[in-house]
């Protein structure tokens, strides 16, 4: 079976094959052949565009929360000054970040109104700023995207202060905590129905063109927080037949993905759903992400988006390496690959100070992926390196070789 194969092979990325990653993958197997016979006898899918040329708008680009005038006017014109921006400059999607924290930038019956508008989770700016987005976008015939970060609770003490109303303190035993963050725990299916049937929201309720997320799964840090879980899962496991906690962890976030796909194919509405992985291909096993499935099997994705934030130069991985890698995988008929671009770090002293080098590096990323016939588009990260003064060089060759 081919998708078996494909499982297999996600499941030796970095290592020889073994009978335990041997097994741990026809575990696995059962997610992505159940959604994929789905995909056949349901649904006709939607296939993403060919000629993605986005950005990404962060919740902090579109934070009210410090704005001494937080009204509705107020969200509406900036939020219109960033698409006219983006718009001029040659872009055709913006990717809109709507649930950054378990809470939401739109009308949600399941998560409370983010800080980012009113300045206090839970407590309502008084109108939808999602609504006004998808508005403005038709009005300059932008697409739009709403960007989700499935999991993601709290990270780095962001937000301070969580409103009663969000589900994780509702309900403690949906969440896990690390050292760094809280998340939706992966692994239990109240959180991963809250996480879906938070998409189906905004699909259902909002014009919207895709649904994406990013690249916040499983967090680096985890180490026993899971373990309740993990063992109770062990005692009802076929004896010698069990996955391990490695696979455990990964088939849980591939759940979530596939289902996410299904429900939202399922909608009849016209909206693809796309990941944003991070950029070297070998570190997403270590966040639980699956990868090499979503991008081999049908079934996961109808777009991935890998955040390849690297310059041309740069000493640990050069952005063509990076890329090559990805292109060498077999995607999957309708699935189509975009590639995540550095904007923030144009002009800057990151990648061993390599963006000094020159004020091409964009423009010269975007060639390359103008000629490889495996990429369907880019999509910047983000909208403030558009008016960053240290960046204005770069972005000037950017832009001009996007119109061009």
């Amino acid at each position: 079976m081919i998708v078996t194969a494909v499982l297999l092979a996600a499941a030796v990325i970095g290592g020889a094959v073994t009978k335990q990653r041997q097994n741990d993958a026809r575990q696995s197997v059962q997610t992505a052949a159940t959604v994929s016979q789905a995909v056949k006898s349901t649904f006709k899918t939607v296939e993403a565009p060919t000629d993605m040329r986005g950005v990404w708008v962060t919740y902090m680009e579109l934070s009210m929360a410090n704005e001494s005038d937080k009204s509705e006017n107020a969200f509406r014109n900036k939020f219109s000054a960033i698409a006219a921006q983006c718009k001029a400059a040659g872009f055709n999607t913006l990717i809109v970040q709507v649930r950054p924290f378990c809470d939401a930038l739109y009308d949600s019956k399941l998560f409370p109104p983010s800080h980012i508008i009113s300045g206090e989770q839970g407590k309502s700016a008084g109108y939808d700023p999602l609504k006004i987005m998808c508005d403005i976008c038709a009005q300059k015939k932008l697409k739009l995207h709403a960007w989700v970060n499935p999991y993601r609770v709290i990270v780095n003490n962001t937000p301070s202060a969580l409103s009663p109303k969000n589900p994780a303190v509702k309900n403690k035993s949906l969440s896990l905590t690390t050292d760094s963050m809280t998340i939706l725990d992966p692994s239990d299916k109240e959180a991963r129905k809250l996480i879906e049937d938070g998409v189906m929201e905004i699909v259902n309720h909002y014009p919207v063109d895709g649904i994406q997320f990013d690249d916040y799964f499983y967090p680096p840090d985890i180490e026993d927080e899971d373990s309740e879980s993990y063992q109770a899962y062990l005692k009802k496991a076929p004896d010698g037949n069990a996955m391990s906690l490695e696979t455990w962890r990964m088939y849980h976030v591939n759940m979530l993905i596939a289902e996410t796909y299904l429900r939202i194919h399922q909608s009849g509405k016209n909206v693809v759903f796309g990941i944003s992985p991070q950029g070297n291909l070998s570190n997403n096993a270590a966040i639980s992400a699956d990868v090499v499935n979503w991008c081999c099997a049908k079934g996961f994705a109808d777009y991935i988006c890998p955040q390849i934030y690297f310059s041309l130069d740069n000493p640990a991985l050069r952005f063509s390496d990076a890329l090559a890698d990805w292109t060498k995988l077999r995607f999957a008929d309708g699935v189509r690959l975009y590639v995540g671009l550095a904007g923030y770090k144009a002009g800057s002293d990151k990648d061993g100070g390599t963006w000094q080098n020159d004020d091409d590096i964009l423009s010269r990323e975007y060639d390359i992926l103008k000629q490889d016939q495996h990429v369907s588009g880019f999509i910047l990260y983000s909208y403030q390196s558009l008016n960053d003064e240290a960046a204005a060089a770069e972005m000037k060759n950017f832009i001009s070789n996007i119109e061009n």
